[in-house]
């Protein structure tokens, strides 16, 4: 045997121990997951912490029904007793957001609507509870907004005043990306009956608006225009009194944002950024002088992302990163030094976090067998207060492991695999490939199921369902998320092949039924696994991706982040290779019974392109092929039905072509389960 054939056996023997389930869940009566029950889960979202440290406040994602409505989910607010762990619901009235607990006041403060005739205004609610009060309201709906100390003086953002002339004709046409309303920053204060909101006098699109702990300044964030590749691109952050009459400070920083934020002493401003224009995820932390703008970027060798931090004193930061599949919470000195973790990967994977200056911390976090809730702090360990769903401790979920195989090339891949509900050792199974978007992004080994991720739905189903973080995928640092950049669909779906291969390898997996899905980024390597790998793929189930890179470009409302972060190449210059990395350049030879979906509103993936891979599918070939395109939808569904149907359909489809005998393309019709 050869060092390369004992390499491989080696590799072969670590990869079978990470998948192997040592500790099945024990056969009982319970039921896996349906759609049904999906189009019924309710999630923790937004958290904030009261500064005493004993209450938290909390919104509750409630989807509709969707044999009744086709709504979005609504944001209900839930106020919890952190010393007992018992909570009550405070509005379910209307769906809320933007939830904080307002300086020197025993309330609560949200963002919402009674009816769909008034703008997103503010609303406040004591602490002990009562009636909902509207306390300020605008020409247009506040999309966000920041208390100053004093709990008076509000900077709120909101589209601009400005009216645009109507024709006088009877027929008005849209003009694309003109006369688009700027969303402007303003300030206001609520202790005087006759103030009048004063509009910040910055140029542009202001996405962020933060008080200084003094109230005499704001840092804000803002893009030159309301277009979203401006928003992704360029945004700055500028530092002005708070009149914002006078630019103070330019933060020296390019590329994409996070949150920024200032210390408790004014000095200095944190926040969480791209490392430069071509990074493709805001996921590295910087502090700034609040005076010189001048920014040092802390662990810059990390391979890791930072996803949200919160300031404690004048010169520590505390913070979660997600760190591979995991998720790690912790501090770090900010000049760089005594980085010290304080969750560690293992248990819940955290999602966010609030923390009062004395240390009281909360956390939304998931895990294989609950979707997102809130958590807290308790001897270095995290304590569950909500169950928003207790119906799912009467259903079975098939076993969730990490798994990690090597690339072609060497590189050290990770993953998620979940088992069929019902596995036997020794048989092999059909397999769904779900494969996440972006590329900067991640799947984490928290809850996985979703209404386009079929999770423990395929699960129950009898499936394995594979979640590859590829090469581009974020939580590995920066250079990993580069990786994958002037490479389109090379390297970085190989990953995915690779990552299928080895399952076969160890006999897990049945290399006849083995499907693919994702949507966006990860409906391009859908569209590419049916097309140019179609030999490998029995079936797919593309959702609002790619098929053509070169139309793509000129339809989408992000074409400049397209270049700078993922093609490095303008496509001007080689069309020939643009068009070679296009899953419609394939499609003649395609076998893959292909499911194409897509919603009718999308600006950041026209529906073009799925109209033209199903044109080519179904004039160049006899393969199976469907375009299902849903009204109203923009770039992933949000609504209850449209939910519904999509998981339903895709479920259908693998069905049929992955354990179907007959292989007869399911009925257009979808009916109730």
């Amino acid at each position: 045997m050869t060092l390369k054939q004992i390499n491989n056996s080696l590799l072969l023997l670590i990869f079978v121990a990470l998948i192997w389930p040592t500790d099945l869940q024990a056969q009982s009566s319970f039921e896996g997951l349906t759609p049904e029950d999906v189009a019924k889960v309710e999630q923790v979202s937004d958290i904030a912490i009261a500064p005493s440290g004993v209450k938290a406040a909390y919104t509750v994602a409630v989807q509709a029904d969707p044999h009744k409505k086709n709504n979005p989910a609504s944001y209900h607010l839930y106020l919890a007793d952190l010393t007992t762990g018992n909570s009550l619901p405070y509005v379910t009235t209307m769906s809320v957001s933007n939830i904080a607990f307002r300086p020197n006041h025993e309330t609560i403060t949200f963002l919402g609507n009674r009816s769909s005739s008034e703008t997103t205004s503010l609303y406040e609610i004591p602490l002990n509870g009562g009636e909902a009060q509207k306390i300020f309201s605008f020409k247009t709906s506040i999309a966000d907004y920041s208390w100053a100390s004093d709990g008076n003086h509000l900077a709120f953002m909101a589209a601009d005043t400005n009216e645009f002339a109507e024709s006088s004709l009877p027929y008005q046409p849209e003009v694309y990306e003109e006369n688009l309303k700027q969303r402007r920053g303003f300030v206001t204060n609520l202790s005087k009956d006759d103030h009048n909101p004063h509009r910040l006098q910055i140029e542009g699109s202001i996405y962020q608006m933060q008080w200084s702990p003094d109230g005499k300044k704001l840092a804000i964030a803002v893009a030159p225009t309301p277009l979203v590749d401006d928003y992704y691109m360029h945004q700055q952050v500028k530092i002005t009194g708070h009149h914002g009459k006078k630019v103070l400070t330019e933060v020296d920083h390019e590329g994409k944002l996070g949150d920024i934020s200032w210390s408790p002493d004014g000095s200095k401003l944190a926040m969480i950024a791209a490392a430069d224009i071509h990074d493709p995820t805001a996921g590295r932390l910087f502090v700034a002088s609040a005076e010189s703008g001048e920014t040092t970027q802390l662990q810059p060798q990390l391979k890791q992302k930072f996803e949200q931090f919160s300031w404690s004193g004048n010169d520590t930061i505390y913070y979660l990163t997600s760190k591979g599949v995991w998720s790690v919470y912790g501090s770090i000195s900010t000049d760089g030094t005594n980085m010290n973790t304080i969750v560690d990967s293992d248990g819940p994977s955290i999602s966010s976090f609030d923390r009062t200056s004395d240390g009281n911390t909360i956390f939304t976090a998931s895990t294989a067998t609950h979707p997102s809730e809130l958590f807290q702090l308790n001897d270095g360990d995290l304590k569950r207060i909500t169950n928003s769903n207790p119906w799912l401790e009467n259903k079975k979920f098939g076993k969730q492991k990490v798994v990690s195989w090597k690339a072609e090339d060497g590189t050290e891949l990770q993953g998620i695999l979940v088992y069929p509900l019902d596995f036997e050792k020794g048989k092999q199974y059909p397999m769904i490939t779900s494969v996440h978007g972006g590329p900067e992004a991640h799947y984490d080994n928290g809850w996985v199921t979703g209404y386009s991720d079929p999770g423990q739905v395929a699960a129950a189903q009898d499936y394995f369902v594979f979640y590859p973080n590829y090469r581009g995928s974020t939580g590995r640092g920066e250079t990993f998320a580069k990786s994958s950049q002037a490479d389109m669909a090379g390297a970085e779906f190989d990953d995915i092949v690779a990552g299928v291969d080895e399952l076969i390898k160890v006999g897990l997996v049945d290399s006849a039924k083995v499907g693919v899905t994702g949507g966006s980024y990860g409906g391009y390597a859908t569209g590419w696994m049916a097309t140019r790998y179609t030999e490998r793929f029995a079936a797919g189930v593309m959702f609002v991706g790619i098929s053509n890179n070169i139309s793509k470009w000129g339809t989408s409302d992000i074409p400049e982040e397209l270049f700078l972060v993922h093609a490095r190449e303008r496509i001007w210059n080689d069309y020939q290779s643009f068009l070679e990395r296009s899953p419609i350049y394939y499609a003649g030879q395609a076998k893959t019974p292909l499911l194409i979906m897509a919603g009718k509103q999308d600006t950041r993936v026209d529906p073009g392109q799925s109209y033209e891979l199903y044109r080519h599918i179904k004039t160049r070939t006899e393969t199976p092929v469907r375009l299902v395109l849903y009204p109203g939808e923009g770039h992933g569904n949000a609504h209850a039905t449209a939910r519904y149907d999509y998981n339903i359909r895709m479920m259908r489809w693998f069905n049929e072509y992955l354990k179907g005998e007959e292989q007869q393309r399911p009925s257009v019709k979808v009916n109730a389960e």
